[in-house]
């Protein structure tokens, strides 16, 4: 993606010189610079414990270096979530919200006490403050400012009544995304944002993309969100081994170029490698030959300028997770019928079937029931109506956050012991070093791991048990990407049937066969990956239609056929048509019209929907006019 716009201004708006810092005996930091200039967007990459967290605490001024220097100039403001604090829970999400606007609001006061005063006094001088007043107001957004507020809290999941309701009756994680909807309204010249797409589904996730490509400051971003990255950011600034390095373009770029440089670096270092070898050997035979002694000085003298080639060094360690199944199971695994899932009232009505092999990805925004119907499937929570059944031999393995965190009080490997007893030692020490628990690690107390070590150690409990169908609820929370791209690669060489719920919107299009979108109520089986399902090219099953007998067609006559041809081809320009007014309507998302108005927004988004419909409805008629076709033909 290309901003030539953003390249027009390259003010300094923050810098780092040689920045080293550590943690006790840890080194996080060896000489590390990054430079912030004008508006650029930037994803700040590496693997989880590399010094991303750190750094942006450093640029927040949250932090202090060990030695360097940051910079940061008198008038640029610094953004980060950790400076957002609610101290008065009982006040309304509304009023703290506004805290934003203070200055605004200042200005509000100032004109209805000089419009009190023009009662009595319209001087010249008094009108004329008045214009210079109300103009300020405006060009600061006072007559917009409102909508703006309600259209990114809107945004993050909540309704305009959550407005008037206290910060006390949110939970924690509600509370961080309001803090966050605080921090994007404050607009600081340099917006911090760590792991902003945590917790959002993928509606908010496409808003907030839009939102951070049109931010007038500067964006620093870490994210583990690989398509939020590759959507949003201008270049990469990856932290290894201490140190950063910048790289040009989006995420998938710099994966493409980072391995292009480690190749190109190892072949000029094995070139120069086998260049030192032949002059040292040079040097070694002719250096005690008085009429070769000038010549072998040379030589040692050129050894002594050049300038050496590190060999390319990349942390390459990655999980190397393998799920297999200890018995087959039969062809048809799960089977429901209006199973409707929820607690008081229906989240999810679904019919489907499951058959083996088969990668389910579930999909849906935020309290629209994916959780509850994987507790139900699970057995975990009885369904307020409907049935589901599993098919003969199904072992079912369960992972979901609560277990992740809800572990023992012993250390590492006794987690694995205890759910395997009989497993080799040999066995719990390589799928422990598979999910990158080695050597000391393994007898770490389970209360010192992190979020993602605790992940990490429920996905290897998953695997030693061998079953044969895997419930994953937002497995790839808290997991570094090379730990995602792991859990992607294991899961397409599983021999079981897999059922997972994602907002991680790459590990859908790589990990799923098939998506289920719950929304209102109903749900929506779609065949293929989450790209797909994005575009409506996916025809929705319907499982009576695949079960239903199919009556013979009578064939054809000739102008029967050239109809049906003619038809077809109409329909291909028909779609696509309709496929370019749909990437039309996509692209309506960003412009600020509609992006700042969340009623728009929802109105052009039950627009998309029609149009993905309508797609649908064509795509259909194609498949149906091009079956009898070819039937004729037979």
């Amino acid at each position: 993606m290309t901003h030539s716009s953003r390249k027009e201004v390259q003010t300094v708006k923050l810098q780092i010189s040689d920045g080293y810092k550590s943690f006790g005996a840890f080194d996080i930091l060896e000489g590390a610079g990054l430079q912030v200039k004008g508006s650029e967007k930037i994803g700040l990459v590496g693997r989880n414990g590399a010094g991303k967290t750190t750094l942006l605490r450093i640029m927040a001024g949250e932090e202090d270096l060990d030695r360097g220097q940051v910079i940061v100039p008198k008038n640029v403001q610094v953004g980060t979530l950790s400076q957002i604090t609610f101290s008065d829970l009982d006040r309304t999400v509304h009023e703290a919200l506004l805290e934003v606007f203070e200055p605004l609001k200042q200005l509000e006061r100032d004109m209805e006490t000089l419009t009190r005063v023009l009662e009595t006094d319209p001087s010249e001088a008094n009108l004329e403050k008045f214009d210079r007043l109300q103009t300020e107001y405006q060009a600061k957004g006072g007559y917009e400012y409102e909508k703006e507020l309600k259209t990114v809290f809107h945004h993050f999941g909540f309704s305009e009544e959550d407005l008037d309701r206290k910060l006390s009756e949110f939970s924690s994680g509600q509370r961080t995304r309001i803090g966050l909807v605080k921090l994007l309204l404050s607009k600081p010249d340099v917006l911090l944002l760590d792991e902003p797409t945590n917790h959002l589904d993928i509606g908010s996730i496409e808003w907030l993309e839009g939102y951070v490509k049109r931010y007038p400051g500067a964006v620093i971003i870490v994210s583990h969100d690989r398509m939020f990255l590759d959507h949003v950011v201008d270049e990469i600034a990856e932290i290894e081994f201490g140190k950063v390095r910048i790289w040009p373009g989006s995420y998938t770029q710099f994966v493409k170029a980072k391995e292009d440089w480690l190749e190109k670096n190892h072949d000029a270092y094995m070139r120069q490698q086998e260049q030192i070898r032949n002059m040292e050997a040079l040097i070694e035979k002719f250096r005690y030959k008085k009429n070769k002694a000038a010549f072998a000085q040379s030589k040692i003298k050129q050894l002594d300028r050049m300038e050496r080639i590190e060999d390319s060094k990349s942390d390459r360690s990655r999980m190397k997770a393998r799920f297999t199944s200890a018995r087959p199971g039969g062809k048809r695994v799960l089977e429901t019928d209006h199973l409707q899932a929820g607690y008081e009232s229906v989240l999810a009505d679904a019919t489907f079937t499951l058959m083996k092999g088969e990668r389910l990805g579930i999909v849906g925004p935020n309290g629209t029931g994916k959780s509850t119907f994987m507790k139900t499937i699970a057995g975990k929570l009885a369904p307020l109506s409907g049935t589901f059944r599993w098919g003969h031999q199904v072992d079912l393995g369960y992972f979901d956050q609560d277990t992740a965190q809800d572990t023992g009080t012993g250390t590492v490997i006794d987690e694995l012991w205890d759910v395997a007893p009989n497993a080799t030692q040999t066995e719990i020490r390589s799928t422990l070093a598979s999910f990158l628990f080695t050597q000391d690690e393994v007898f770490k107390d389970i209360s010192d791991i992190s979020g993602g070590e605790r992940v990490r150690l429920a996905l290897a409990k998953l695997m030693l048990a061998h079953d044969n169908v895997l419930l994953l609820d937002e497995p790839t929370n808290h997991l570094d990407i090379p730990a995602r791209e792991a859990l992607e690669d294991s899961l397409k060489d599983y021999d079981g049937t897999v059922v997972f719920v994602s907002h991680d919107r790459m590990f859908l299009e790589k990990s799923a066969t098939k998506i289920l979108e719950i929304r209102d109520g109903k749900t929506t089986l779609f065949d293929g990956g989450y790209a797909d399902y994005l575009e409506g090219r996916a025809e929705p099953v319907q499982e009576e239609t695949r079960a239903a007998e199919k009556k013979p067609a009578a064939k054809a006559s000739f102008q029967d056929q050239k109809a049906l041809k003619n038809r077809i081809r109409k329909l291909e320009e028909l779609i696509g048509q309709e496929e370019e007014k749909l990437e039309a309507m996509r692209e309506l998302r960003y412009e600020p019209e509609y992006y700042q108005d969340y009623r728009k927004m929802e109105e052009l988004d039950a627009q998309i929907d029609d149009q993905h419909n309508a797609i649908a409805a064509l795509y259909r008629e194609w498949e149906e006019k091009l079956a009898q076709v070819e039937e004729a033909e037979e």
